[in-house]
């Protein structure tokens, strides 16, 4: 046990009953495990906004790209029918 749920269980302990206290902060401690562990899975790790980053600066790359060859197809275009 930390210090917090000592201090806990103490309190309770006074007012309850040890059986009590003692079931009471291990419901607490599970529900807050619990509630951690799904936090945790919803949380972005360095590691997940890396390989965003890394499929954002992919697809730019790949837009900006297509892009670049429908201007240089249009220009190609205008200058050959005035020809």
């Amino acid at each position: 046990m930390i210090v917090s749920e000592i201090k806990l269980f103490e309190m309770l302990k006074a007012k309850l009953g040890q059986e009590e206290a003692e079931a009471f902060v291990e419901i607490l401690e599970k529900k807050v495990d619990r509630k951690f562990d799904e936090a945790k899975q919803t949380l972005a790790t360095k590691e997940d906004i890396a390989n965003t980053k890394a499929e954002l600066i992919k697809w730019m790359f790949i837009f900006w790209m297509g892009q670049v060859f429908v201007v240089a197809g249009l220009l190609a275009y205008f200058f050959n029918v005035g020809k």
